[in-house]
């Protein structure tokens, strides 16, 4: 559940911090006034797309925070993120003027994505335009994939659809009329790098030598400066020191046995000194200043780096280059038992994605089949008593495989009884497909277990009665869910538990819009208005307010 939401420097929005509470939540206002700040405010809050353009004109940065209950998932999931989880999470979102932008959950800087993966688990944004989109096979076919119980079915469909693909891939890159000129291609560029040890500890070894050969002079100076520190000839050495101190202390140790153990470790000190300034020694005496060597290792490093450019490789990944190109060059050459074998595991990888793809296409036949049943009821209950909506789920035999299976799904709809279903872009009008819109939303918020449900102007198109009984499902939802919905109609606003008002003032420097939590009366006042007429006289207002004792009377505010 959304419990507060406050916006800074937003759009046309200043300040604005709202509560809000459990039910249905109406958002009116004149067109134009900016009711949809608040769903866009929320929507960027969890994740949606910023730019420049939200920023208020004349201010650096906007911000928008809201603060909400979790379901139990959601929590796990921000336990999982170590992200906190409290029953309540803060998510916060700052865009900058230059369109740049930060996430928090709950304090803490998380990327986008976090903040979209937490919205998917909180919020359903039904949007005006979502009509339009209904038309799109790749939306009908989302619809009924949305609604399986079991996502596994189609999970193991796109998995053994990555596997074959690959399998394509690397058949194709065997075969073809280019595969001699692959081959020559392929054996010049392993030739041109099997002349060089190509592993990494090869590479490793190199690079180290460079680096010693380049700080000899370094390495010389400071390991003859060490071993002066450490044994001279003179009583201020490292050893001459630990000698004094160990005598001085093993004349008066028979007094107090304590001084046993630092005697010993002095001993030992003299030991590993004495033996780290052999080993100096040892290193200076090997320790050659070889500008000769140093040039040669020098040109081999920069062989390589011109070959890694040649090949568009970074130098460190060369040893996996060249074994790449060995690879794909035997494969080539042993062309025939390669593409047996490749055709073999394909045709299983295949038969595989037929019986998976079969199993989806059941799933989807039964899924559509209870949806359609679902949809088609809410239709006639939205003033379209004889229509019909059919959802087909066809197989297509000859498609070649893909992620989401080889069905085809189509939503067709009849209007009218006796009449055969048709496409819907072919049969509904712009107001009939506003309603069937509304219909599978209904519908498919049902199913979903997203805890708020947000309606931005979903009642375009509809009006008269059929708009009482959009309010009456949207108040149906709401005993379930949170509900928030923009409207322009009466028949709506009036089905709500709480009721906001976005009101837009306009002056020579600047817009500001602001909203207004509406008290009985104040209600009573915007439904007249949103009955219409410039006047609002003494008969639109009994009307309102006859309009909200009837709802009130079915649905019984909630409290809070």
């Amino acid at each position: 559940m959304l419990h507060y939401l406050q916006i800074e420097n937003f759009a046309i929005v200043d300040q604005l911090k709202l509560h809000f509470n459990s039910g249905l939540t109406i958002i009116s206002g004149e067109t134009g006034a900016g009711k949809s700040i608040l769903i866009d405010a929320l929507g960027l809050a969890l994740g949606d797309r910023a730019d420049s353009t939200l920023v208020r004109q004349g201010r650096e940065t906007a911000v928008v925070n809201a603060v909400f209950t979790l379901p139990p998932a959601a929590q796990e999931w921000l336990q999982q993120k170590k992200l906190n989880n409290s029953h309540e999470c803060l998510v916060r979102r700052v865009i900058n003027h230059n369109g740049r932008s930060r996430g928090y959950i709950n304090d803490q800087p998380v990327s986008v994505q976090l903040l979209r993966q937490l919205g998917e688990q909180l919020v359903d944004i039904h949007g005006q335009h979502a009509h339009q989109s209904l038309l799109k096979s790749e939306v009908q076919r989302q619809l009924v994939d949305g609604l399986a119980v079991d996502n596994s079915v189609l999970e193991r469909v796109a998995q053994i659809y990555e596997r074959w693909k690959s399998l394509r891939a690397a058949l194709d890159n065997l075969g073809g009329e280019d595969r001699e000129a692959k081959i020559a291609f392929l054996r010049y560029q392993v030739e041109e790098l099997e002349g060089f040890e190509l592993t990494t500890e090869a590479l490793d070894r190199l690079e180290n030598e460079h680096r010693r050969l380049a700080n000899a002079q370094k390495l010389l100076e400071h390991s003859q400066s060490a071993l002066t520190l450490l044994d001279n000839d003179e009583s201020g050495s490292t050893l001459s020191c630990l000698s004094q101190a160990s005598h001085v202390l093993e004349d008066v140790q028979q007094h107090d046995s304590q001084l046993n153990n630092i005697t010993v470790l002095l001993e030992n000190a003299i030991i590993h000194t004495q033996e780290a300034v052999g080993e100096l020694r040892h290193y200076l005496h090997h320790l050659d200043i070889d500008s000769a060597s140093l040039q040669e290792v020098q040109q081999q490093i920069a062989t390589l780096q011109d070959l890694a450019r040649k090949h568009r490789v970074r130098f460190t990944d060369l040893p996996a280059h060249f074994e790449k190109l060995t690879r794909e060059l035997n494969e080539l050459e042993n062309y025939e038992e390669n593409a047996s074998r490749l055709e073999g595991e394909l045709a299983e990888v295949l038969q595989d994605y037929r019986v998976a793809a079969e199993a989806l296409h059941q799933q989807r036949v039964q899924i559509a089949q209870q949806l359609a049943e679902k949809i088609s009821a809410e239709m006639h209950r939205l003033g379209m008593p004889g229509g019909q909506l059919v959802i087909a789920v066809s197989a297509d035999e000859d498609a070649p495989p893909a992620a989401t299976g080889t069905d085809i799904i189509e939503f067709l709809v009849t209007t009218n009884p006796g009449h055969p279903p048709k496409p819907l872009q072919k049969v509904a009008s712009g107001g009939e497909l506003s309603r069937i819109s509304l219909a599978i939303q209904v519908v498919t918020a049902q199913s979903s277990g997203v805890p708020i449900l947000v309606f931005d102007e979903v009642d375009v198109g509809i009006g008269g009665g059929v708009a009482e009984i959009v309010g009456k499902l949207l108040n149906h939802l709401a005993q379930q869910r949170q509900v928030l919905c923009i409207t322009h109609l009466p028949q709506v606003a009036c089905q709500g538990d709480h009721h906001l008002q976005v009101n837009k003032t306009i002056n020579q420097q600047s817009t500001h819009a602001y909203i207004n939590v509406l008290d009985n009366q104040q209600r009573v006042e915007e439904i007249a208005r949103m009955l219409g007429g410039i006047e609002i006289t003494s008969q639109t207002l009994a009307h309102a307010q006859e309009m909200l004792q009837r709802s009130t009377a079915r649905f019984p505010s909630k409290a809070v």
